[in-house]
């Protein structure tokens, strides 16, 4: 949302941007704002311990209507898959307020996979008026699901987004702080980037992605593995117990939104289960190896910038051995063209809210 947000704040007498936040993953959050100089107006604080999805939904859902009522507003954007972004697109719906869904149209297929993901971007998409859709595929979705006004084709934000921090990455002048974070790295051995969160991979996945990991590790000692071990205990604890004695393995923190980007940018190729890793890695040339067994982002499947590898052992120990053995087969993957943009997607949202002619949305 930060450049969205930045480029509908360069016309003040046309928009009153107002910004929410729901609170969650508040070490994430934080400092992600700080780094695009994001101020929130509003914040509903919802995170607490061990919270599930019925808790984030109601909370949601109730802290929102107070806000609306005092707002009013004539618009509410909400952005990709989340639980907030079901419970964002009915607050809306209920206060008949139209709802514009930035990143709409991505389908796995599977109501079960990504889960929650893939069936909270359905229900938003069946309540939205606008819908801005990262690529030709997620437009022939909506309208496969009968949904055909106000689609636009605009790319994704998060590829605004990667190429915003960067730029401010390199115009900082404490660049070094960057390269003394990452000082315990040799940069001129190949470093592999891996991140995993998904639930439908809690258990036996994570256990094979981590053996899958350490063979590689123990099998090619001059690649170095950096793994930001996400907050969730069903993965640290299969991650910190499997891999956390081999001395090429590196084990961090959840990394500000930065030096995720510093360290994209440095890596050979990712490992990883995200969705927005999906499409940036592949702007910056990264090939990816999906840990998923389908993927709501099928275009990159497609272009050649990332390929499915499960979860299981065996696969992709075998994908990451081509990718480090054979630089054919690696450079087919790095130059093969990104499907979810270039980086001007918020201009482009931007000039289509000013198309309609100062009429209320």
């Amino acid at each position: 949302m930060a450049p969205l947000i930045k480029e509908l704040q360069k016309y003040p007498d046309i928009f009153n941007v107002k910004i929410c936040l729901t609170g969650q993953h508040r070490e994430m959050l934080d400092q992600i704002n700080v780094f695009f100089d994001v101020n929130c107006d509003y914040d509903l604080n919802l995170m607490t311990i061990n919270q599930s999805l019925f808790d984030i939904t109601a909370r949601c859902l109730l802290g929102l209507k107070k806000l609306l009522e005092i707002l009013s507003p004539d618009l509410i954007f909400v952005q990709g898959d989340t639980s907030s972004v079901t419970a964002g697109a009915l607050a809306g719906f209920y206060k008949k307020i139209p709802i514009a869904h930035l990143e709409a149209g991505l389908r796995s297929g599977n109501k079960y996979s990504p889960f929650p993901e893939e069936l909270n971007r359905i229900i938003a998409s069946h309540i939205a008026s606008y819908h801005f859709a990262p690529t030709l595929r997620a437009v022939e979705n909506l309208k496969k699901e009968g949904i055909t006004d106000n689609i636009y084709m605009v790319g994704n934000t998060v590829i605004d987004a990667l190429y915003l921090g960067l730029n401010i990455i390199k115009t900082d002048n404490n660049i070094n702080k960057f390269k003394m974070y990452f000082q315990f790295l040799d940069f001129n051995q190949k470093i592999v980037l891996v991140t995993g969160h998904r639930r439908e991979s809690f258990g036996s996945g994570f256990e094979d992605i981590c053996q899958a990991i350490s063979t590689i590790a123990k099998e090619y000692q001059n690649v170095q593995f950096v793994y930001p071990m996400h907050l969730n205990p069903n993965v640290r604890e299969p991650v910190s117990r499997i891999l956390g004695h081999i001395k090429n393995i590196f084990l961090l923190e959840p990394l500000d939104y930065p030096f995720l980007l510093y360290i994209m940018e440095k890596c050979y190729f990712v490992l990883t289960d995200s969705g927005g890793i999906q499409e940036e890695a592949p702007a910056l040339g990264k090939p990816v190896l999906v840990m998923r067994k389908v993927t709501e982002r099928q275009e990159g499947i497609e272009a050649g910038t990332a390929r499915l590898v499960g979860t299981q052992c065996d696969t992709i120990v075998s994908s990451m051995k081509e990718l480090l053995n054979n630089n054919n087969a690696y450079t087919e993957m790095a130059n093969s063209v990104n499907p979810y943009g270039d980086g001007t997607s918020s201009k482009k949202i931007a000039e289509i809210l000013l198309n309609q002619n100062g009429d209320n949305f």
